[in-house]
């Protein structure tokens, strides 16, 4: 593991839990109920994970052709 998808995996409870409480806020001050705001906690959580996942990877090594090889 290295430190930025340590710090990404550290910070998801914290977003989550700012991202219920904002959308209990937006049920309390307006017409909008929680019903049809929790999908928001969902799409959040795949972002998360999309940037864990994206921090974790390492990048490719290019591709280098075969010296005298034939393209196939």
């Amino acid at each position: 593991m290295n430190n930025a998808s340590s710090l990404v995996r550290a910070l998801r409870g914290p977003v989550l839990l700012v991202t219920t409480g904002t959308l209990f806020a937006i049920d309390h001050a307006t017409d909008w109920n929680f019903m049809q705001t929790w999908p928001v906690l969902v799409i959040v959580f795949g972002l998360m994970k999309f940037w864990e996942l994206a921090m974790t990877r390492k990048p490719q090594d290019p591709i280098h052709p075969i010296p005298g090889g034939t393209a196939s």
